[in-house]
């Protein structure tokens, strides 16, 4: 099963599912190519694969890409490898992703993946996780606002809303959610 999260710039993916992954180590993670630097504590090849911006136009030359965007000016993709790689895995895989991307993977795959939705608990909050990152100047950080607010608009059309107004319950919330697709999907069978 393919889990998408989705949802807008610093709404806490990254933080939401590192509390996944602690609470579910059998689920497996898509790593994604991206153009931006790392930020603090990120690691290339498991955050993502850090490449500069020719490397990544010369992999969309090769069409290597099952989705790419262009996100905050910055290149973000998944190669058709890590999807491909995660699919055989066997292994329940979360892609983490931008709203953006999202909606390309839901135009080939559609029922294929379960699509969760991470919101904030308001724009307030998100304004608030934003700055205290740090890592955008003014500019950037009113176009990640104005962005959000047109990305929560499309809340409704994923298959779950998950509102991450504290990491743990979130990712416990998304846990029990995985867990009942699986049941679903296996007809109550683990």
């Amino acid at each position: 099963m393919l889990i998408v999260l989705t949802g807008p710039s610093g709404v806490g993916k990254d933080t939401v599912l590192r509390e996944l992954f602690r609470l579910d180590p059998s689920l497996g993670y898509c790593v994604s190519y991206t153009t931006r630097p790392p930020r603090p504590g990120e690691v290339n090849g498991v955050s993502y694969w850090f490449v500069d911006e020719a490397t990544f136009r010369a992999m969309i030359e090769r069409d290597e890409f099952f989705e790419w965007s262009t996100v905050y000016g910055e290149l973000k993709g998944r190669t058709y490898q890590s999807v491909n790689r995660a699919i055989a895995s066997g292994r329940d895989t979360v892609i983490k992703i931008d709203v953006q991307g999202a909606e390309k993977i839901r135009g080939r795959l559609d029922e294929a993946a379960t699509y969760i939705f991470l919101m904030p608990p308001s724009l307030e909050a998100l304004e608030q996780r934003l700055v205290e990152r740090a890592t955008e100047d003014p500019a950037s950080l009113q176009a990640r606002l104005d962005q959000a607010a047109a990305e929560l608009a499309l809340k409704d059309t994923y298959d779950h809303r998950v509102v991450n107004d504290d990491p743990h319950r979130a990712a416990r919330e998304i846990q029990a959610i995985i867990d009942a697709t699986r049941a679903a999907r296996t007809g109550g069978q683990r």
